[in-house]
């Protein structure tokens, strides 16, 4: 036999005779209380008001209408996203989305005058639309669609 196979068989062998090295020790199942407690923790992702705006006039959008947004009863209860679309003819297009539907949508002019006011607005007719959005999400049950379908 030629030596490069006898030396290719010394090493399969001694792979073989060195000890199996044990398995980490498996974790036990969570308990009942564990899962409890796991299961009475909140979202950590509800209430986010989440930031896409990249001009400055957008992030001033983005500022105002959060601060108007956490003033209303209850908003901490939704997760929703501001979406802008700088444009240079048009100033900016807005946007705000709760799930994956928009719950308000304007264009912005350039001047950075009336953001406030805007993002005002903004805030009450989001507010208005997501509420209205979740009683009809509880009143209409439907075995055909899921929820992020009705």
């Amino acid at each position: 036999m030629s030596s490069l196979f006898k030396g290719a068989c010394w090493g399969i062998l001694v792979l073989a005779m060195q000890p199996v090295l044990a398995s980490p020790v498996p974790t036990p199942l969570p308990t009942a209380v564990e899962k409890e407690r796991k299961a009475a923790a909140p979202d950590p992702m509800i209430g986010v008001v989440i930031n896409r705006t990249v001009t400055v006039m957008g992030k001033d959008f983005y500022q105002y209408f959060a601060a108007n947004w956490r003033d209303k009863e209850m908003s901490e209860r939704y997760s929703i996203s501001i979406h802008e679309k700088p444009s240079a003819i048009r100033g900016s297009e807005m946007w705000v989305q709760f799930g994956q539907r928009k719950v308000f949508h304007t264009f912005m002019s350039p001047a950075r005058s009336a953001v406030k006011e805007a993002s005002a607005q903004a805030a009450e007719i989001a507010y208005k639309n997501v509420v209205e959005l979740e009683v009809q999400r509880l009143l209409f049950q439907d075995k055909d669609l899921a929820q992020e379908e009705l």
